[in-house]
């Protein structure tokens, strides 16, 4: 088996020792997307949805630079700061997964990088 480093200048450069995203056996396995603007390198403005719909769009733009897309999402974890927000989250989440409907996990962690409200991490198959 071999593995590749997928590296996309469409979402925030990794800001520690690990890759955007890594392909193996057929499977895209992108690392936690938090809300940062690829072009500034800064958060998001907006509250919790709009950082939601930052971390999904750099989400996507992984996958696709890995050869794979939302709709092959098998797997996501979502890390958020205040489950209060988990509606919103979800609204906009769903957005972005349409009908595809992957497997889920949702965390309620104390402190995310950067002070973020949310993160979200995903298992892909490659198209």
């Amino acid at each position: 088996m071999t593995k590749e480093f997928v590296q996309t200048d469409a979402a925030p450069a990794a800001i520690g020792p690990y890759s955007q995203a890594v392909k193996a056996n057929g499977f895209v396995f992108a690392s936690g997307q938090i809300p940062l603007d690829p072009a500034t390198g800064k958060v998001a403005e907006g509250g919790v949805g709009a950082q939601t719909r930052q971390a999904m769009t750099n989400l996507k733009n992984v996958l696709e630079a890995a050869g794979s897309s939302l709709e092959q999402v098998v797997k996501t974890t979502i890390f958020i700061r205040d489950m209060g927000g988990f509606g919103e989250v979800n609204e906009i989440y769903a957005e972005f997964v349409g009908a595809s409907l992957p497997a889920r996990s949702c965390v309620e962690v104390a402190r995310l990088p950067k002070d973020v409200l949310v993160e979200v991490e995903a298992i892909a198959l490659i198209s």
